[in-house]
């Protein structure tokens, strides 16, 4: 057997049989060295350039961001915002979670982290309102999911370090595909809730209490405007903005809304550094699982087997699609990334795809493993709080499956928007 079909078969049958995926990449990458003799000490050297790069210290500050954020009050301040903004149509509630998760996206970065934070708030009064249980739940899964698009986004900056595209290019490229997201899932959740009777009070959209509402949580709104415009008007680099963002939730939390409290602050210490431990584990053996993937030369057999469909870029784009989708029913999105973007790149850009275009398609397909079982993180979160079977949220979540969907198949035939920001703010790419 050859090193890329022992590699191939180690990780499934190791992963079949239950085993955590950074010990399944290193034992699939064990097993190639052996057959390649290659020196094992390649597993540490490859472990050692992954934790190299300076942006990488980006992602633990932005956890950290989103949790002081989120036990400071800042989430519970959004929530109000989007109360007042469209709380008052049918599925009002429904949709005041969509609003609140594209506002909190743009502080935590996380899809799972945005979803506990707003569903733990919005779940429950779903459910006093006579809202299905797994539809509540479903519809914080689904609008979570929101932050691993809109920024500051983890799963984009995983993907920066993996193919150096840059992080604030793919920052801005992010945003409009988020809002258009965003405003699909608001159309579905009103559908829903019109056709089975859930909320609305009837009240007409008044402009006081918006106003008043966004005065109140004015902290809260500016949070991501102090953080993604200082990085688009050059102010501070991505990795600098992460730290702006940790010293702004904190005082916020601690001073402003006052809801910070020794518990509350070893309690987001303690979940940063779990969530980045687990990081840096994932991402030190498949940093060399993606080295070894190089050196067996498999990007080229990968642009050799799609060699009679150079013709096709949609095409391409479409099955990539479809195998990450897949995939990602079995994968969690980190490895995801950094494992088969090793594969892929260099095809999408043999075939003239824009490297920003590829990094949005990718973490889309991510979003919609959150949203699938078995390995979908969002519907756990949210099953969790909403108090019902992972079976019964993954039924419920189906309909909000189309527009992300959708936007995969726009992106496949129609990109060229999604550089738009990008190239107004910083110029072509090259």
């Amino acid at each position: 057997m050859n090193g890329p079909l022992l590699m191939a078969a180690v990780f499934v049958f190791t992963m079949a049989i239950g085993v955590p995926i950074p010990f399944a990449a290193g034992l699939a990458t064990v097993a190639g060295l052996m057959i390649a003799d290659i020196p094992m000490t390649l597993m540490a050297q490859a472990a050692w350039t992954a934790f190299e790069p300076f942006p990488l210290v980006t992602i633990p500050l932005f956890i950290l961001a989103g949790q002081l954020m989120e036990q400071g009050g800042m989430s519970e301040k959004l929530v109000n915002i989007a109360q007042k903004l469209v709380g008052a149509y049918k599925g009002g509630l429904g949709l005041v979670t969509v609003v609140a998760c594209m506002f909190f996206a743009a502080l935590s970065g996380s899809g799972p982290a945005t979803t506990a934070a707003i569903g733990s708030i919005t779940i429950p009064a779903m459910q006093e309102e006579g809202y299905r249980s797994r539809f509540a739940g479903a519809i914080a899964a689904a609008a979570g999911a929101l932050g691993s698009m809109i920024p500051p986004s983890n799963l984009l900056i995983i993907f920066a370090l993996v193919t150096d595209v840059s992080i604030p290019r793919l920052f801005l490229a992010g945003i409009v595909p988020g809002i258009i997201l965003g405003f699909m899932l608001m159309i579905v959740v009103f559908l829903l809730s019109v056709r089975h009777g859930y909320g609305g009070t009837g009240e007409k959209f008044r402009w006081g209490p918006l106003l008043e509402a966004l005065w109140e949580g004015k902290w809260a709104v500016l949070a991501p405007v102090i953080i993604l415009g200082g990085i688009y008007a050059g102010i501070f680099t991505p990795s600098e903005a992460a730290g702006v963002a940790v010293a702004y939730g904190f005082f916020v939390g601690l001073f402003i809304y006052k809801g910070l409290t020794w518990a509350k602050l070893f309690s987001a210490f303690k979940f940063t550094a779990i969530v980045i431990g687990t990081v840096l584990f994932i991402l030190g053996s498949t940093k060399a699982f993606g080295q070894l993937v190089t050196i067996f030369d498999i990007p080229a057999s990968v642009l050799g087997l799609f060699q009679g469909l150079a013709e096709f870029p949609w095409l391409v784009m479409l099955m990539i699609g479809i195998f990450y989708i897949i995939v990602g029913m079995w994968l969690e999105s980190i490895p995801q990334i950094i494992i088969f973007t090793a594969v892929f790149f260099p095809l999408v850009t043999s075939l003239g795809i824009d490297p920003v275009v590829f990094g949005i398609f990718t973490v889309m397909t991510c979003e919609i493993g959150f949203l699938t079982p078995p390995i979908g993180v969002n519907l756990f979160v949210a099953a969790r709080i909403s108090r019902v079977s992972i079976e019964d949220i993954s039924v419920g979540v189906l309909p909000l499956l189309v527009p992300y969907l959708v936007m995969i198949l726009m992106l496949v035939f129609y990109n060229e928007w999604v550089t738009f920001l990008p190239d107004l703010v910083y110029g072509p790419s090259l």
